[in-house]
């Protein structure tokens, strides 16, 4: 399976278990992957026959800052859904998010969730 992917992107959104958490934007990166089948856009070199990498942004984009979810679990879960819902040429989706200034008392470079969703597991 081929795939697509988006890394790094990075927002300040409003998510979390704590009042002030969903209330002062603080920084969340996410990465997407996209598996299907690029052999069509690789003959026809028609955007049309894969997958449109600025639309994917949007999504990822509008999730993480118009919504506002107490965990990000659930936030990973909207994505991936909202992709596979938005791109019917995606089989499988790859979401990992990452809260590297989440509130805990301790030294930590990152926290994060990856989570994997395939087409035949949405609920329709």
């Amino acid at each position: 399976m081929d795939r697509i992917f988006l890394r790094g992107m990075r927002f300040m959104a409003c998510h979390g278990v704590l009042p002030h958490e969903r209330e002062i934007p603080q920084p969340f990166e996410a990465d997407v992957e996209l598996g299907l089948d690029l052999r069509a856009a690789g003959e026809s070199d028609n955007i049309e026959d894969t997958v449109n990498y600025a639309k994917v942004y949007d999504i990822v984009s509008t999730d993480l800052t118009v919504t506002s979810k107490k965990l990000i679990e659930a936030l990973a879960e909207e994505i991936a859904v909202d992709l596979l819902n938005a791109f019917a040429r995606v089989r499988w989706v790859r979401v990992t998010l990452h809260k590297p200034a989440a509130p805990i008392d301790g030294i930590f470079s990152d926290v994060g969730v990856t989570i994997l969703r395939r087409r035949k597991d949405l609920v329709c």
